[in-house]
């Protein structure tokens, strides 16, 4: 599977030497970023009850269709990175509606103090329409061979010039987690204000909240709340 996955990769990426000059034109974009939140909340578990807040670095660089993206999490408790997390992605306008994008993320996570891999392959479609609906699916194909779905929509409009709210809600499910159990996981909520203080910095506050939606995902995971604020510069 690994070596498929970086077969298809390649392939891609030398596709493109072949192109036409003019098709090489691609634009490309960066930015860098850091929040600081009350806990870290990942589909539900909590993943920082020993850290009264967590700092979250990142930064993505895409160009053209793909996108590449480091993230990590620091914890409080120790002052140290105990996850960091790279994805490449590639999107797609299928419509002027529709865009499909594949990726595939690998975590690397320090598990009380033993270090562990996992990669997981994904597969979403988003609609660019009211309420912006999305469905993605997660492959994880390495560490626990489970399968992840979420239903998720948006919504989000300026108050003022440089000002912005957003609202979401997000529906995540099992389809196989690994021991082949399929339940209703949790359901999120969130809530998000951006304030653009140049073309280039971004401040931004964040709530989310989190909730079992089924007596597997009661025996997994509990009520949680999170919040914070972060940082964005763009280039």
């Amino acid at each position: 599977m690994k070596k498929l996955i970086f077969l298809l990769v390649a392939a891609a990426l030398t596709a493109g030497t072949f192109l036409p000059t003019q098709a090489l034109a691609i634009e490309a974009s960066a930015d860098a970023y850091v929040g600081v939140y009350s806990a870290y909340i990942w589909r539900g578990f909590n993943l920082s009850e020993d850290d009264a807040f967590v700092v979250q670095p990142g930064a993505d660089v895409s160009i053209g269709g793909f996108t590449a993206s480091w993230w990590g999490n620091m914890s409080e408790n120790t002052g140290e990175l105990n996850e960091v997390d790279l994805t490449l992605d590639y999107t797609l306008g299928v419509t002027d509606m529709i865009s499909v994008s594949i990726g595939n993320i690998m975590y690397d996570v320090d598990i009380d103090g033993e270090p562990d891999t996992t990669n997981e392959l994904y597969l979403g479609v988003a609609v660019d329409t009211l309420l912006s609906p999305t469905a993605t699916v997660y492959f994880d194909y390495d560490e626990f061979d489970s399968v992840y779905a979420t239903l998720g929509g948006s919504y989000g409009f300026d108050l003022q010039k440089g000002l912005s709210l957003g609202l979401g809600a997000t529906l995540g499910a099992f389809i196989d987690d690994g021991d082949d159990n399929s339940f209703l996981h949790n359901f999120e909520v969130s809530a998000s204000a951006d304030y653009a203080l140049t073309e280039q910095v971004t401040l931004g506050t964040m709530v989310l909240a989190s909730f079992p939606i089924s007596d597997d995902a009661d025996d997994l995971i509990d009520n949680e709340v999170t919040a914070g604020a972060s940082m964005t510069f763009a280039f």
